[in-house]
């Protein structure tokens, strides 16, 4: 387990980048899982914006955050649900080291809990035009991430 994630040093060698992400968080009363926060190049003024809409099996909801310190991409699990449920997220960070060009970001993530659980797509907004050098995932309502929690951080080369 780990309090946050941090890549520093991204090189601006790639046209976009990918998180994949297995997750747990120690979030304690998280029966509904906990929200990923993700910051760039950290930044933590009011410079990021999401848009998501949720199902979780027997409702579907909408929701939108403007003006916010970070960006919420979606929901893992929690240590509130029962054991050894984790969530998994994808997150393709678009044109990243554009710098004339605020950065998009698009997610889909879920996670079961035997019945019941949460599938998230979302957009994300960072409303800055520098190259992303580096991004910093942290629980939002926990201290951390838990024990075999798996991020990593891919390249992906345009054309």
């Amino acid at each position: 387990g780990t309090a946050n994630i941090d890549f520093t040093s991204i090189p601006a060698t790639f046209k976009h980048l990918q998180i994949r992400l297995l997750a747990r968080t120690t979030h304690p009363s998280g029966t509904d899982g906990d929200y990923l926060d993700m910051q760039f190049n950290s930044d933590t003024g009011s410079n990021y914006a999401t848009h998501q809409i949720s199902a979780d099996g027997s409702s579907v909801s909408a929701a939108a955050f403007t003006s916010q310190n970070s960006m919420y991409p979606s929901r893992v699990a929690a240590t509130g649900l029962a054991a050894n449920i984790f969530g998994c997220i994808i997150i393709d960070i678009l044109d990243y080291s554009s710098t004339t060009k605020y950065k998009t970001v698009r997610q889909l993530g879920a996670y079961d809990a035997n019945g019941s659980g949460l599938l998230r797509f979302a957009s994300c907004l960072w409303m800055n035009t520098n190259a992303i050098t580096s991004i910093k995932l942290e629980a939002g309502s926990g201290t951390g991430f838990e024990q075999y929690s798996q991020i990593a951080l891919y390249g992906i080369k345009g054309s």
